[in-house]
């Protein structure tokens, strides 16, 4: 069976050639794109939340599965690669950019919880995972990628995702299930919310 996605979100190919401009090569995997759709579509009018923007190929494939009552809130350090995504996406109104440091936003968070949540950078992922999971609403989804190693990768990296992976399949508030498909994900759905204090 073919995996390819067919279905291209329409500021796909500019966002593309933006980032080979600017050198970026850290853009969504287009498979992992195409689920991020199909799990973005399967929650009308949700709230989902981005820990890394990059140039807005993953914000594209989102926006692609969300209905007109949906909201994405975005997140990025760099300010310089999120001007790309801002310029081909700040016209739509469910999208709010944040510029900063993700584990600052994770930790000074207070508002609503989200019902999926994309960890694609450091932050949410291999450290504040405490508080990008407990804004994970009950039935909602926390997804991750890039699992498989990937060039340049420092060698002490596997063991960093060995733990997270050992960390999450632990939890009992959470299902979990791997996939060595796309960069490597890990998608875990929530079945009850922790009653547990946010940790720093």
């Amino acid at each position: 069976m073919d995996d390819t996605p067919t279905q291209l979100p329409t500021p796909l190919p500019a966002l593309r050639a933006a980032a080979r401009e600017a050198g970026f090569t850290l853009s969504c995997e287009e498979r992992t794109g195409s689920l991020l759709a199909v799990l973005a579509a399967a929650r009308p009018g949700g709230r989902i939340l981005e820990l890394g923007t990059g140039v807005g190929e993953g914000t594209a494939w989102l926006l692609s599965g969300m209905d007109s009552a949906s909201r994405l809130v975005t997140v990025e350090l760099d300010e310089t690669v999120q001007k790309v995504a801002r310029g081909q996406l700040r016209s739509d109104p469910r999208v709010t950019f944040v510029a900063g440091d993700g584990g600052e936003w994770l930790q000074n968070y207070d508002g609503e919880a989200f019902d999926l949540v994309f960890a694609d950078t450091w932050p949410g992922k291999f450290t504040h995972l405490e508080q990008a999971l407990d804004l994970v609403a009950p039935g909602g989804t926390y997804l991750i990628d890039d699992l498989l190693a990937q060039p340049g990768w420092p060698e002490s990296h596997s063991t960093s995702v060995q733990r997270l992976l050992s960390c999450l399949e632990e939890r009992e508030d959470f299902h979990s299930v791997r996939m060595t498909w796309a960069s490597g994900l890990l998608m875990a759905v929530r079945s009850t919310r922790r009653s547990t204090t946010r940790s720093a």
